[in-house]
């Protein structure tokens, strides 16, 4: 059989229809107008006003930070449970990372935490520069007292939303309540542009400087004349046509998520010991992956039995992020709150969740996690 990934690429017709027009009007270097429609259109669909594409959620994540106005020795607030990607880009700008411990009931930020370190730290004259507010896993963080707190002490708000396109929380869209969000179309997202990334905002005037950035910074001038450093960062043409075709099947690959995610569940239902993470009750998770945590006591295996045996069977599976308050590069960073984020770490497990896997792919995950089940 071949081997299940955690979340391949989803490709169709349409991707390629895009692609050839680009390749038609010879548009195949940085920007052009598959570049332009992808921001408009895909700035309709979070409900932000504005989009630039670049070539990394990373890139578009830094570029935040900086017309934020981070800088070096100032502080900013991040989410511990989730990838490098969404503090490395503090680092870049001189600024330290603080570390936020999760809450139980969406494995996001915990605001209880987060409002108490904001209102500690602007009483003693150091209030955070700003706020990365991650969406794990496809599940938006609860960020109305988030942004409340934030927006009381003048805390920039940053949201990563690069594992939640298509989510939810109320009626409106994670990424889009920040001064910026910031999506992710690396190859194992929901949308995919091979790579690439979005940054979002309703700040026209933002929007134009990120793109000055994210293109060298040049000048207005017939020669190439340069008043500050810019960056590499803008999405090729030829990526934004791919992105283009992805879009427009967004609603029909988180569908296909959402419906692994309760298949799923359905079939752990009566296993002792694994437990699936909850759906918020303030939005719908798209459930970019499927994650589940296991007693061992009670399941008789641990997580990396399990992990094992879906190896041994060609099947992709892997722990949740190791939060980042324990990673060796951040050694010593500051860390508030309890011990949430760990026991997730210690006990949580990824599984195969891409809209392209089909039922039986789903079935012989279940199998192979069963298994290895005492």
């Amino acid at each position: 059989m071949p081997r299940l990934y955690l979340s391949p690429p989803d490709v169709g017709s349409a991707e390629v229809e895009f692609v050839l027009e680009a390749f038609e009007s010879n548009w195949v270097a940085p920007v052009g107008p598959q570049l332009d429609a992808f921001e408009h259109e895909f700035a309709e669909v979070v409900g932000s006003r504005h989009a630039v594409g670049v070539s990394s959620g990373t890139a578009a994540l830094h570029l935040a930070l900086r017309l934020a106005g981070v800088g070096p020795g100032d502080e900013v607030l991040c989410s511990t449970l989730t990838f490098i990607a969404s503090a490395a880009p503090i680092t870049y700008l001189g600024a330290k990372p603080v570390f936020i411990d999760s809450e139980a009931q969406s494995w996001n930020m915990d605001p209880a935490v987060v409002c108490e370190v904001i209102e500690r730290k602007a009483k003693a004259g150091r209030t955070p520069k700003a706020l990365v507010l991650v969406h794990l896993y496809g599940q938006s963080a609860d960020i109305a007292p988030i942004k409340a707190c934030c927006e009381r002490y003048g805390v920039k708000l940053i949201e990563d939303a690069a594992e939640a396109l298509g989510a939810s929380y109320g009626e409106t869209s994670p990424g889009s309540h920040g001064l910026f969000g910031i999506h992710s179309f690396n190859g194992n997202k929901i949308i995919t542009t091979s790579g690439g990334g979005m940054l979002v905002t309703d700040d026209a005037e933002l929007a134009r400087q990120a793109r000055f950035l994210a293109t060298q910074a040049r000048d207005p001038a017939a020669h190439y004349q340069h008043s500050t450093i810019g960056y590499n960062y803008r999405l090729s043409n030829i990526c934004a046509a791919i992105g283009r075709g992805q879009l427009l099947r967004l609603a029909g690959k988180v569908t296909r998520r959402r419906d692994h995610y309760r298949g799923y569940q359905k079939a752990f239902a009566a296993c002792q010991g694994i437990v699936m993470q909850p759906e918020a009750s303030w939005g719908e998770s798209t459930h970019w992956l499927s994650c589940l945590t296991i007693n061992p006591t009670k399941a008789g295996a641990t997580t990396d039995d399990v992990r094992l045996a879906l190896e041994k069977l060609d099947i992709e599976a892997r722990p949740i992020w190791k939060p980042l308050h324990l990673q060796p590069v951040f050694a010593g960073a500051e860390y508030h709150g309890g011990q949430v984020a760990e026991g997730l770490f210690a006990q949580g497990l990824c599984l195969p969740s891409g809209s392209g896997m089909s039922v039986d792919d789903r079935d012989r995950v279940i199998a192979g996690v069963k298994s290895a089940l005492k």
